[in-house]
């Protein structure tokens, strides 16, 4: 299977996006936030940029994320993102191409995440923020995208069930807000074989 940017691209743009995930709280009190979700070509094709949160953080300490943050007054969603992700892990924004937005995420904690797909078409040099990252990977989407890596529960909140994803990657689980996101592009995308998951 060839996870190629050509691939990337013919899918994105012609692939309708699901629907985003209904809030678990009142969107209108919610927190807005931007993630950038970075591609880069590695030797098995296109690599999903992921970091791992510090472990003293208040919000999700420890937790497989995307470089991201708060948006602040008067920013646009995709600046905080670009803004965000070279606070963090020192990624240039003239390096990154912007592909386009994926449906908002809600999470439990009170904020909407507004994800940003985008392609780095420079070889990145990583200077982590310590405080806020406490390691960064590259994550080959020929792995992420294999079906036995997923699991999927429903969750009982106030009455109502929720889908919860899990994603096993070599030694990290990755859940929450960041597995949600990236369940979602899966089923937007396809594989380069098929455009259809059980999950």
């Amino acid at each position: 299977m060839n996870y190629s940017t050509d691939w990337l691209l013919s899918r994105f743009v012609t692939q309708m996006p699901p629907k985003a995930a209904v809030g678990l709280r009142n969107q209108g009190q919610a927190q807005r936030a931007a993630v950038l979700l970075p591609l880069l070509e590695g030797p098995k094709g296109l690599e999903l940029v992921l970091t791992k949160r510090a472990a003293h953080l208040k919000h999700h300490p420890g937790q497989i994320s995307f470089p991201g943050g708060r948006i602040e007054a008067g920013e646009s969603s995709k600046a905080a993102a670009l803004r965000e992700a070279e606070e963090e892990v020192g990624l240039n924004p003239d390096d990154v191409t912007i592909l386009g937005q994926l449906p908002p995420q809600a999470t439990s904690t009170g904020f909407v995440i507004e994800p940003w797909l985008s392609l780095v078409h420079a070889p990145p040099r990583w200077q982590l923020q310590l405080d806020e990252v406490a390691d960064i990977y590259h994550a080959p989407l020929q792995e992420l995208w294999q079906t036995e890596r997923w699991q999927a529960w429903d969750w009982q909140y106030r009455g109502k069930r929720h889908p919860v994803y899990f994603l096993h990657w070599q030694q990290q689980l990755i859940w929450g807000a960041t597995a949600a996101i990236l369940h979602r592009l899966r089923q937007q995308l396809g594989s380069p074989v098929s455009s259809t998951h059980p999950l």
